[in-house]
């Protein structure tokens, strides 16, 4: 099974680096199947961007990074037009944005002028610039980390950014054990964590190929569909939030479905897959009423209600 080779490799070439990263493999493995961009949230310091950047390597191609900053631009990402003295004529230099994988480090600490900047290229794979329409790879990729929104120094992405992502992450403090793991490995006066990043291959893009024409192959029932636009329904009534889920959310968390039944072998989609995508997919969509922030209730607690009170097709 293609996924299944796929999500293999994949654990196999980020433990080179990256320590505890096993509870994210399978939401990778989704997003990168799905072509779905990825949202990485946690505090400083527990390895976002070393996860980001690994994952990066891993798939291989050509990659950028952006380092979200209050005084970053639209230009300094999309690009400009330069005059050229030999042609006499300008022509476009192309930002950092022009590359397979972008990883947008901090995203939510650039200001909301730029963040819009981004809505077009991960949407429809192309930027606009003085009227011209310039391409993006393929297979572009972005993969950002966020501060939690009540840090200093953050802007909080709006409810139209946060949509174009598919999947949300939320790395939490590692476990005693994966700790004392990562002291033991990059607790020296020099760092390895150079060393260990070289030793990363990427992998095969004929595999990611085959893994997302499996995918396509996965059964998804009416009934199936039904629990999503149920859950969907329910989201946008629910008396703790003031946005529901989206109907680009709802897609998503089919798509989801779909290969979180193909990393265990089946060739069809089950309430139970759709069960295990939907704090990835769901929780950064839904926009909590001022009440329910208040009282301490978070996105993730919102979805697993909802998940209890949605009745599952037989």
């Amino acid at each position: 099974m293609s996924i299944q080779k796929l999500e293999g490799l994949l654990a196999n070439e980020l433990g080179r680096v990256v320590v505890g990263a096993d509870s994210s493999i399978r939401a990778l493995v989704v997003a990168l199947v799905a072509r779905g961009h990825l949202l990485v949230q946690g505090v400083p310091g527990l390895g976002k961007t070393l996860l980001a950047k690994t994952l990066a390597r891993a798939l291989g191609g050509d990659f950028k990074r952006i380092q979200g900053t209050p005084d970053l631009m639209p230009s300094d990402i999309i690009g400009v037009h330069v005059f050229d003295e030999t042609d006499r004529a300008f022509v476009f230099r192309p930002g950092p944005l022009f590359a397979d994988v972008v990883l947008v480090d901090e995203i939510n600490r650039a200001g909301p002028k730029t963040q819009s900047a981004l809505l077009e290229a991960m949407e429809e794979r192309q930027v606009s610039v003085d009227r011209q329409v310039f391409a993006l790879p393929a297979d572009f990729l972005v993969l950002a980390t966020q501060n939690p929104r009540e840090f200093e120094g953050t802007y909080p992405l709006p409810e139209s950014q946060l949509d174009r992502f598919m999947l949300r992450i939320d790395i939490d403090y590692p476990q005693r054990a994966a700790e004392a793991a990562i002291l033991a490995r990059y607790g020296g006066m020099l760092t390895a964590v150079q060393t260990t990043m070289e030793e990363v291959s990427a992998l095969e893009r004929s595999l990611l190929a085959e893994a997302r024409a499996e995918a396509e192959r996965i059964h998804v029932s009416e009934a199936l569909t039904a629990y999503v636009l149920d859950l969907a329904s329910a989201s946008r009534e629910h008396t703790h939030l003031s946005l529901g889920l989206s109907t680009r959310g709802a897609l998503a968390l089919v798509k989801s479905a779909r290969i979180v039944a193909g990393l265990r072998g089946a060739e069809f989609a089950t309430p139970d897959d759709v069960k295990e995508a939907a704090l990835w997919v769901m929780a950064h969509r839904l926009v909590l009423t001022p009440e329910a922030s208040l009282e301490g209730i978070s996105d993730s607690d919102v979805v697993r209600s909802l998940l209890a009170a949605t009745p599952v097709p037989r």
